[in-house]
């Protein structure tokens, strides 16, 4: 058997602002790119960065978009396009659930203005096909934007849907007034299985599946196909997000995973950082180590659109 692997890393934006300013010789100068290199170098790492259109006015007014990053880099961008790829998120990090009522012009107003800056700093060979929303939760006309960008393959949440119970202590962080707002008939909610408890009862969009429908295609290459919108679902991760998770507990985390055919896992990037509040000085020990443990397990890396190809 085959054994793949699929590693992304969600919110990502500081990155450009960092390389945009500080000027670096070249893009593996910085300190946060310099941790996957270095992964990729050792254990044949691929990884998709899913990225922001701008930083958010919740860490301050010093706001930063993708129209202001650098084309200086963009042959080295391209000269590493075979591990390393950019992928839609979102506008930028709050509120959450930005797309799960979303018109099919905002997506793809969203959508388009991404790709089109990916495409004049790095190179449409650095574009991936495939999508992890911001929360995950899309709607059905997103799904149709998204389907028209070229997008064919999409993260999913899943697990039985429920109507919203009018309660709005039921949703935690607000969570309640971004269903109800603009509401489409396909969010509801769902009881999802996270290790972050705080949001176990979730908002979900059209992007969600059965769990008939999850166990043919978690642990391995395959996808659950949507006759309406002609867009592929599939639950990217299988395996741990990697914020969520310590360096310690990554061995048993791995080993339930292991020998599986598909192994899914992610990290979001503001973790890397030592001014947000929720540092965790071991991420780049935590991308070692996993990178490592597949690599030694006989797992290729591969990007998620290669699924669909």
């Amino acid at each position: 058997m085959s054994k793949k692997t699929y590693f992304f890393i969600d919110d990502v934006i500081w990155v450009f602002r960092d390389i945009t300013r500080q000027k670096p010789a070249h893009i593996f100068d910085n300190p946060f790119l310099a941790v996957l290199k270095k992964a990729h170098d050792n254990y044949g790492l691929k990884v998709q960065l899913n990225v922001f259109c701008r930083t958010d006015f919740y860490y301050g007014s010093d706001e930063f978009t993708l129209a202001e990053m650098t084309d200086a880099y963009k042959e080295e961008w391209i000269a590493n396009a075979d591990w390393l790829k950019f992928g839609f998120h979102a506008k930028q990090e709050f509120p959450d659930y930005p797309y799960v009522n979303a018109s099919y012009k905002d997506v793809k107003t969203d959508f388009d203005y991404t790709i089109a800056q990916i495409k004049r700093f790095a190179g449409m060979e650095c574009f991936s096909y495939a999508t992890c929303t911001h929360w995950l939760p899309m709607s059905k006309e997103g799904c149709k934007a998204l389907y028209d960008g070229g997008i064919r393959i999409i993260s999913v949440s899943y697990g039985d849907r429920a109507e919203y119970d009018g309660n709005p202590d039921s949703l935690p962080y607000g969570h309640a007034f971004r269903l109800l707002q603009n509401r489409k008939s396909e969010t509801m909610t769902f009881t999802r299985k996270s290790l972050n408890a705080a949001i176990e009862r979730s908002i979900c969009g059209y992007n969600h599946i059965t769990e008939e429908q999850l166990q043919p295609t978690l642990k391995t290459l395959k996808y659950h196909h949507d006759e309406e919108t002609g867009m592929n679902f599939k639950k990217f991760t299988n395996g741990p997000c990697l914020n969520l998770s310590t360096l310690e507990g990554l061995d048993d985390e791995m080993a339930e995973v292991i020998g599986d055919e598909y192994v899914g896992y992610a990290t979001h990037e503001q973790y890397f950082y030592s001014d947000y509040f929720a540092y965790q000085p071991d991420y780049a020990e935590k991308i070692y180590k996993v990178a490592k443990i597949l690599h030694d397990n006989g797992y290729e890396h591969i990007f998620a659109d290669e699924l669909v190809k």
